[in-house]
Order: structure tokens, then C-alpha cells, then sequence
């Protein structure tokens, strides 16, 4: 059962339990209600101002097929949240899947706009040795929204128990209905872990409104991770607690950069 304790869910320790066996079996698992309204109003105001400004900067936006974007998030408020990247539910789950030291390695934000098609059916990551060997929960990516997602602006689809399969061996049971691909409906403070190497897909946005939707990047430390990157000012940087320090995999700068150009184009598995 959820409560809320000085404004932040939380979840009993068999919740926590539940989505930790959710996601190493379905290779997601969905977290209604985590996040404030309040929070979510504050992002989605901010991040419409910062899509404006990537919109006319060469190279802010990432291309993700046709009018579809990825771009990173400067570590700034209120995106620089340790509520949100170090949120203790998110935190619980993951530590409950990974076994060793892990780091955040990517923030940032999926948008199809209206003209938007459905991608490839896709994984993030490749497997760490071949399909024939099913590969542990190395890397997981953390989603909510800054809209509702309903049918029409662009849900995230998924066929669930593919990251244990071969990727051949999930496409062709997702190709005869064997195992649905399905649309993740989400209300604002909703969220879902998932495993990058299960099957998926992103979906048309009819709407004439964007769809923003954050992604927060977490893997075993060892884990190589080159096409995203975190930029942290020095003086924020040295302000956090030397576990969330460690937890962080970024480059730390004396002063921000005013303008990002994205490098994270190639995505698809």
C-alpha cells in the first residue's frame, strides 16, 4: 500500500518485493502515484521552455526516426532533483536486481511530436554475450511522464518476458500474437523500471500537443555507456552526499555549457 511521507511515496518492503520479481520476469514493472503532481507541473514547465531553445539550437535535438526527439537534460533546477535520480522507492527496486555497484548514467527525455510513426521494434542494449545466453538485468532505464499517456499522444509499448529470449526467437512470437505487445498508459507521477533488452517500440503521437517523456539511465558499474553522458556543475557536484557522488557517472564542469549538442542517435538493437 502506498503513503506519502513528507510529500514522497512509499511502499512496504512486499511492494518493493513485487516489482523487484515483476521486473526479472516481465522486464518492467510500473510504480503508480511516485512522483507529486506539484513536481511534475514544475518539469513539464521547464522542460517545454528548454525544448523551445533545443529546437533552435544546431544539433539539441537527437533525431529518433520522424518527428520523434531524444534530448539530455542540463543538470539544473528543477531537473537536478535528488527526490527524482536518487528517489529511495526507484532506489529499493534497483538494489533488489543488481548486485553489485551501480551508476546513473543518463537523463533525458523521449518526444514524439504530432507526424510520429510507430518504430521498430527495438532493444536498447545487445545482449552481453549472445542471444543464446540469457543476459541478467545489467542496465535499466527508469520512464514517467510529464503528460497523462493515453492512446492518442504516443504510449510506450512493450511485449513483456522478451528480455529473457532471443531477440529473433520475441519477434516472431510478437509477429504471430504469441506474446501482445503492449500500450503503457500512465498518469503524471506514474512510473515504470524497465529492462532496455526487452522488445519495444515507441507509438504515433495524433495529438497536437508533444509527449514528454524522461528517461533516467542506470547500470552495473563496469558497464561501458559512451552514447550518454551527465554534465554536473562543480559546486552542485560538491554539494551531494559522497554515496550519491559515487552513484554518478558524469563530467564535471566548472560552468555549464549554455548549448548541448546530442550524440546519443544511434538507439536501436
Amino acid at each position: 500500500m502506498v503513503q506519502s511521507i513528507g510529500g514522497i511515496a512509499s511502499y512496504s518492503a512486499t511492494d518493493l518485493d513485487r516489482f523487484a520479481e515483476e521486473l526479472k520476469r516481465d522486464g518492467i514493472c510500473i510504480i503508480r502515484g511516485l512522483f507529486e503532481q506539484k513536481l511534475i507541473d514544475e518539469w513539464a514547465q521547464a522542460f517545454e521552455k528548454l525544448f523551445r531553445e533545443r529546437q533552435n539550437q544546431p544539433g539539441g535535438l537527437a533525431p529518433r526516426e520522424v518527428a520523434r526527439y531524444y534530448l539530455t537534460l542540463p543538470w539544473v533546477t528543477p531537473f537536478a532533483n535528488e527526490l527524482v535520480f536518487a528517489n529511495p522507492v526507484i532506489m529499493a527496486v534497483i538494489e533488489r536486481v543488481f548486485f553489485q555497484e551501480y551508476v546513473m548514467v543518463q537523463l533525458g527525455v523521449d518526444l514524439p511530436v504530432q507526424g510520429s510513426d510507430y518504430q521498430e521494434t527495438h532493444r536498447d542494449f545487445r545482449p552481453l554475450f549472445s542471444d543464446q545466453i540469457v543476459t541478467p538485468l545489467y542496465a535499466l532505464a527508469v520512464n514517467f511522464p510529464l503528460v497523462e499517456v493515453t492512446s492518442e499522444n504516443g504510449p510506450f509499448q512493450m511485449a513483456r518476458g522478451t528480455h529473457l529470449l532471443p531477440r529473433e526467437e520475441g519477434l516472431r512470437k510478437i509477429a504471430t500474437g504469441e506474446i501482445p505487445i503492449e500500450s503503457f498508459y500512465m498518469q503524471p507521477g506514474d512510473a515504470i523500471i524497465r529492462s532496455p533488452l526487452a522488445l519495444h517500440r515507441g507509438s504515433p503521437n495524433r495529438t497536437n500537443q508533444p509527449r514528454p517523456m524522461v528517461v533516467m539511465g542506470y547500470a552495473m558499474h563496469w558497464l561501458h555507456t559512451p552514447k550518454v553522458d551527465l554534465t554536473l556543475q562543480q559546486d552542485y557536484y560538491e554539494s551531494l552526499p559522497e554515496k550519491l557522488r559515487q552513484m554518478l557517472r558524469c563530467q564535471v564542469v566548472e560552468r555549464l555549457p549554455k548549448e548541448k549538442v546530442e550524440t546519443y542517435v544511434n538507439f536501436k538493437y
